[in-house]
């Protein structure tokens, strides 16, 4: 494949990003990439920076050092309007779902196109109900975000998200809190999403046998940087230890469990 073709393939790019918070690095070099019509899994440990990702690429924050494109857009370049214009090619499914408590499920996934758009109530319903249909909640239409199981919030947010039809959608730990029937239902939307919708999909989450299950690539983040990037198998088959240990997540490994602290019996008694 040529360069042109690799340029055309890519989505997001993400070169020699650096961005530290409070002086504390979170990347030191991050290099990735997502490729157009493929599910790509972001994985890591609890502070490694997958959500700062996210930032970074949604143009919420900037990077320090280093260029994120999105839609061959370097975002540092782009003004406010067309930054706005980006995040309107782009979908997004909060880790909790971020429903509007007070606007029924109906309202809820008509929100965005009744701020975005001038469509005739008519078809605006017709466009929800669609939606909800394609998440199994068509009936849910009249139910209020409180009288919603967490997997039933998911999927209504996950409706939400795709009402405009975006090119790119981004997941936000999404098996996070679900039962195994409402986690596989979630898992098998999103496989199902992004072949009908024909869209690529960003999914950042922890849960190394679920995305297993869904992703074209995978990226595992660690001490700033890619540690170990390729289909699922591959990272299982990595040679690092930092790989194999979230991978397989033992106890034993260079992530340590325990937070830098002073010796433990010299506190002790230095309390007594």
């Amino acid at each position: 494949m040529g360069s042109a073709a690799s340029a055309a393939d890519t989505l997001v790019d993400v070169r020699d990003v650096h961005y530290a918070i409070g002086g504390r690095p979170i990347f030191t070099g991050l290099d990735l990439n997502v490729r157009r019509g493929r599910i790509t899994a972001i994985m890591g440990p609890s502070g490694t920076g997958k959500t700062t990702l996210l930032r970074l690429i949604t143009a919420q924050i900037s990077a320090q050092r280093g260029e994120v494109s999105v839609f061959g857009a370097n975002l540092a370049t782009q003004g406010s309007d067309a930054i706005y214009a980006l995040r309107q090619r782009m979908g997004m499914l909060f880790q909790n779902g971020a429903l509007l408590s007070d606007l029924n499920v109906f309202e809820n996934v008509a929100f965005p196109v009744r701020e975005h758009t001038d469509l005739p109530e008519v078809l605006l319903r017709k466009l929800v109900l669609t939606k909800l249909q394609a998440v199994g909640l068509r009936g849910a239409a009249e139910l209020m975000p409180a009288e919603l199981s967490g997997g039933m919030a998911r999927r209504v947010a996950l409706a939400r998200a795709i009402v405009m039809d975006p090119e790119l959608l981004i997941y936000d730990e999404p098996f996070v809190g679900l039962d195994p029937i409402s986690l596989g239902v979630i898992q098998r939307l999103i496989k199902q999403m992004n072949q009908a919708l024909g869209i690529t999909s960003i999914v950042v989450s922890h849960d190394v046998k679920e995305l297993a299950a869904i992703a074209d690539d995978s990226y595992l983040l660690s001490g700033g940087r890619v540690a170990a990037a390729g289909v699922p198998a591959q990272l299982r088959a990595s040679d690092s230890a930092a790989v194999r240990q979230f991978m397989t997540g033992s106890e034993e490994g260079p992530v340590a469990f325990h937070y830098p602290a002073p010796d433990y019996l010299a506190q002790l008694l230095a309390e007594a």
